[in-house]
This record gives structure tokens, C-alpha cells and sequence, in this order.
């Protein structure tokens, strides 16, 4: 069998065709490999001196006074005289493990529900989405910083509260989906041979419906390390010292403006971990964008 002939081959050439012939996606694509790097390599560009846990920021001293850049510290120090340079790259790991594990487990649950919701539709589906309605009542950053409240401060508990949180839109983007989709000729027919509920919402319906979702997942990487960040930088996040962007930030925020004689003089505390948390989150919307394009319907064929 010639595999170039088959018409799934030929349509998953023609997506990723579609996909890096957009300037969008060739930057976010770049941007992204160039992050995966830091991250992978972070134990050779940056030297752990902690072996038990990488994550602390090596300082040295405990002056609340940010140094410059210098031979030793080529991104300067922080108040309390943290390492920049190491907490950027660590920090590289620190973004991924809120990203991509946040959206991971809620696309899961909410491509989940959202599935079970639109197929059987009835009283399992007034439940599920009543469920959803209670969830969207409550403003995102507001319910997600109760959760963490409620659970403690730490990384760990903001990623809890984050997927508890965003499964919400993918169960109702996931549901849309599903409706437009259950009622085709081929999955009737499925019905009328006999195949199982399961198989038919795995083998027919999901893969049918749940490329919007997947868009979505894609840009909202990047929402969620912001949003980490922001719990990081009102003091609900990583300890002092961890390596996490947004606790770098917080770390400067007593230097975002310098004395009035030189108001840039600390431009080095909020220009690296700032420019990471900015070029991270586009990287992932340029390439949410170009997936976007790709899978509309309206938009593909042109």
C-alpha cells in the first residue's frame, strides 16, 4: 500500500504544510526550540550548587540592593542577592511544569466532560454543564486564588488550583463540538452495527471535534505561566529564592523604578525575567495562532 495515497497521511502532510508555511508559526516554533534548549541544557549553562534541589537561586550575600551585571553574575543579582542569570534558565523548567501538567490534566478532563456532556445530552448534560456554569459564575483569577488560599502557598498548589479551574472552558468548547458532530452518517451507522458508546466518543466523535480545543490548550500554556507569575509576584507561589520567573519579578519590585536621578539604574531586575515570561507566552501564541489557521475550515482551503 503506497502510504502517500492514504488520505490521513495526505491531510496531516497538508496541515503541517499549512502550519510552517505561516511566518507565525516559524517564530513560535523557534522560539519555543530555543526555550526547550535552556530548559534541557539548564544543568550545563547554569551549574547547580544545590544538588538536592537545583531550583534554589545560588546568592551570595544578603544586601537588598540589586547588583549590575558583572564577570560573576552576567544578568546581576536581585535584592537579597540572587542570581538572575541562574534563576532565568531554571526558570525555563519551572514554566514548562506549570504549562504544560496545568493544561495537560484539564484538557483531559474538560475534553472529557465535555464529551460525555454532548453525547448523551439529557440529564447527564443539564448536570455536567450546570457544574461548568457554577465554575464560570466565578471570575478566573478569583477562584484560583481562593483555591490556593484554601490549599497553601506553593508552585504545587497553584497548579492545582489553575486545572481545577480551566477545565471549565474546554468541557464547553468540547461540548460544542460534540453536538455538530454526534448526529453525522457515520456515527448513526456506527450506532446501528452495534459499536460501543466508548469506542464511538474515542474513535469517531473525539477526533472529530477536538481540534478547537486543542487550540485553545496551545495559547493557554502561556496564560498559565502568567498567571503563576501574578500568584508569584502577590505572594502566593514559589518561596523566596526559587527559581520562578514571577518570584524574580516580585523580587524586583522595589527597583522597577530607580531613584530619581537614574530611574533605569535597576533595568536588570525586571528586563530578563520580564523579557522570558513576554518571549515564552508569545512563543506559544504565535504557534496557537498557526494551529488556528490550520484547522479552520474557513481558513484551510484558501
Amino acid at each position: 500500500m503506497n502510504l502517500s495515497r492514504n488520505p490521513r497521511i495526505r491531510e496531516f502532510k497538508f496541515t503541517l504544510s499549512r502550519i510552517f508555511s505561516n511566518p507565525s508559526a516559524i517564530i513560535g516554533s523557534l522560539l519555543l526550540l530555543f526555550f526547550v534548549t535552556v530548559a534541557v541544557l539548564a544543568p550545563v549553562i547554569a551549574p547547580p550548587k544545590n544538588h538536592r534541589n537545583p531550583y534554589i537561586i545560588p546568592h551570595k550575600g544578603y544586601s537588598s540592593v540589586p547588583k549590575p551585571p558583572n564577570k560573576e553574575n552576567i544578568f546581576g543579582t536581585t535584592a537579597g542577592q540572587y542570581d538572575i542569570f541562574y534563576g532565568a534558565v531554571w526558570g525555563t523548567r519551572t514554566a514548562f511544569r506549570i504549562g504544560i501538567i496545568v493544561v495537560a490534566i484539564a484538557f483531559v478532563l474538560g475534553a472529557g466532560m465535555g464529551t460525555v456532556a454532548g453525547y448523551y445530552g439529557g440529564a447527564v448534560d443539564e448536570t455536567i454543564m450546570r457544574v461548568v456554569d457554577v465554575f464560570f459564575a466565578i471570575p478566573f483569577l478569583v477562584l484560583t486564588m481562593a483555591i490556593v488560599v484554601a490549599f497553601g502557598r506553593g508552585l504545587d498548589n497553584i497548579i492545582v488550583a489553575l486545572t481545577l479551574v480551566v477545565w471549565r472552558r474546554y468541557a464547553r468548547v468540547m461540548r460544542a463540538g460534540v453536538l455538530t458532530v454526534r448526529d453525522q452518517e457515520y456515527v448513526q451507522a456506527a450506532k446501528t452495527i452495534g459499536v460501543s458508546d466508548t469506542k464511538i466518543m474515542l474513535r469517531h466523535i473525539l477526533p472529530n471535534a477536538v481540534f478547537p480545543v486543542m487550540v485553545i490548550a496551545f495559547m493557554d500554556v502561556g496564560s498559565m505561566v502568567i498567571t503563576a507569575a501574578f500568584l508569584s509576584f502577590v505572594g502566593l507561589g514559589a518561596a523566596r529564592g526559587y527559581a520562578d520567573w514571577g518570584q524574580m519579578v516580585a523580587l524586583a519590585r522595589n527597583y522597577i523604578v530607580g531613584p530619581a536621578d537614574d530611574p533605569l539604574r535597576y533595568w536588570y531586575t525586571i528586563v530578563f525575567p520580564g523579557g522570558c515570561i513576554i518571549l515564552f507566552v508569545l512563543a506559544w501564541n504565535l504557534f496557537g495562532d498557526a494551529l488556528r489557521d490550520a484547522f479552520d475550515p474557513k481558513m484551510r482551503r484558501r
